[in-house]
């Protein structure tokens, strides 16, 4: 039997981004002049940033304003951004049936890693800057068989790699939104996922 590979998304299925990443807004839209609705977007975190600002922010600029969302990140959305309830033991009952763990997520690569560290997370592999179906690419490559995210297009990566796409609806997609993008299961949080992992692999 192959062994147990589970993917995780990060933002709002691991962790609870929302307060950094409003903070994060905030500062940025100071420095940038531009009035940036932070509580208005928190509630869709998922896209990668620069989708996020296409409405606010001039193509031209995009670059330039993205790399400095990016600068200010560390200091404002690390240490104020805890784990959602059921993460590390959902991570745990990975391991408890001698699996890796993964993580695939659109957030920058070394602010995801950052995220990482702070909390301990125990990973085999994290990979950053992928979005949708592109994380079926990591997904297939690590031969992960479950993925785990709170957004329609985590569906759309779990089921473009043929990966049982598990459904937490911690994020800012309903229920219907994720049965309706096809998702194999919806659970309230990651709290119910090492029952749903035991019923899983019987």
């Amino acid at each position: 039997m192959d062994r147990l590979v589970v993917g995780f998304d990060l933002d709002m299925t691991l962790i609870d981004t929302a307060p950094g990443f409003a903070d994060v807004l905030r500062a940025l839209g100071t420095e940038i002049g531009v009035d940036l609705p932070a509580e208005e977007l928190v509630k869709r975190l998922g896209p990668p940033i620069d989708l996020m600002l296409a409405p606010y922010v001039e193509a031209a600029d995009m670059d330039r304003v993205t790399d400095r969302f990016r600068a200010l990140y560390p200091t404002h959305a690390i240490t104020s951004v805890p784990a959602l309830p059921g993460a590390y033991d959902a991570m745990a009952a990975v391991r408890d049936r001698g699996g890796r763990v993964i993580i695939a997520t659109g957030k920058y690569q070394p602010n995801a890693q950052l995220h990482v560290d702070h909390l301990g997370f125990d990973i085999d592999h994290l990979q950053g800057w992928v979005w949708g179906a592109g994380k079926a690419d990591v997904l297939r490559a690590q031969g992960a068989s479950v993925y785990v995210g709170d957004h329609v297009h985590d569906v759309e990566g779990a089921l473009a790699a043929q990966a049982t796409s598990v459904s937490v609806l911690t994020g800012g997609c309903t229920r219907a939104e994720l049965l309706d993008a096809g998702t194999d299961v919806v659970l309230d949080s990651l709290v119910e996922f090492p029952d749903w992992l035991a019923d899983h692999l019987r």
